[in-house]
């Protein structure tokens, strides 16, 4: 049995199984489905998140490998993918308290509880909002220098993401507001996250190819994906882009891959925005 409770935590749950209270606590539940719960709570006048894994059976985990999917057994993977950030100066999310017990993947129970975030906006509102309120550019192109650190960075700590979209990208209201692109970016939502010694090629694609997608809110132009390209690589662009040619053309075909599925028509470069699959907007 693996189990920590920070000391705030401890105090809430002083008295009680912490399985038994994880899989039980009352809160805002934001999912509930496959043996897995994410909800909001507040105990002792602190605001947390909780992801709950009671097991998602065999069945679950053979259909999933079937589909050539990685089938996600319980929380501590997303702790490991936390520490690694943490670890490489990444800001994300902050730990209350975690377990894991039962040796049976398919049965295994553990949590997670995090602090929640607040008064924060993701890039993703964001971009939706300069659809028809454009920011200042310079605000806009320092905050694409700082998506393309943070993505080398975690990638250079071993972490890939799995659902790495500008959507999981969390900053402060108050910040957007004075245009502060230095406060802190924070990368959340890792419970698919792998954490390895090094990040294998098909992982970083899958990552920035997700990026990529992602951004087709943004209306970004290319020399906005070169800033990228220059922060992720930290390399000058005349040896980045040849050096780095494959990776980067393989990130663009899988961000136009993921749009073809989603607005069923074929991109333009960058990617533009869609409101209806399959049509022009």
């Amino acid at each position: 049995m693996t189990l920590y409770l920070r000391d705030d935590l401890a105090r809430a749950w002083d008295g009680l199984d912490p399985f038994e209270q994880a899989a039980r606590q009352r809160g805002d539940v934001f999912r509930a489905r496959e043996g897995r719960r994410t909800l909001r709570f507040e105990a002792g006048g602190r605001h947390y998140f909780l992801k709950y894994h009671a097991g998602i059976g065999w069945q679950e985990i053979f259909k999933n490998l079937s589909q050539a999917k990685l089938p996600i057994l319980g929380a501590l993977s997303e702790v490991r993918a936390i520490r690694a950030l943490e670890n490489a100066g990444v800001a994300t999310l902050s730990i209350a308290g975690y377990g894991q017990r039962g040796g049976n993947p398919a049965r295994r129970q553990s949590f997670l509880v995090t602090d929640e975030l607040m008064h924060t906006v993701s890039l993703e509102e964001l971009g939706e909002r300069w659809r028809t309120e454009p920011g200042p550019a310079p605000f806009k192109w320092a905050l694409i220098r700082r998506v393309g650190e943070i993505a080398k960075a975690m990638h250079d700590a071993g972490v890939n993401h799995r659902d790495f979209y500008l959507g999981h990208f969390l900053i402060a209201r108050s910040a957007v507001e004075r245009h502060d692109a230095t406060a802190p970016l924070h990368l959340i939502d890792l419970h698919r996250s792998q954490v390895r010694a090094r990040v294998p090629r098909r992982w970083r694609v899958k990552d920035i190819g997700g990026l990529y997608f992602s951004t087709a809110r943004l209306g970004l132009t290319r020399r906005d994906l070169l800033r990228f390209v220059r922060a992720y690589t930290n390399m000058p662009l005349r040896d980045a882009l040849p050096d780095k040619a494959r990776l980067l053309d393989a990130s663009r075909h899988e961000g136009e891959r993921i749009y073809r599925r989603y607005f069923e028509k074929e991109p333009g470069f960058p990617l533009p925005f869609s409101e209806h699959p399959g049509k022009d907007i």
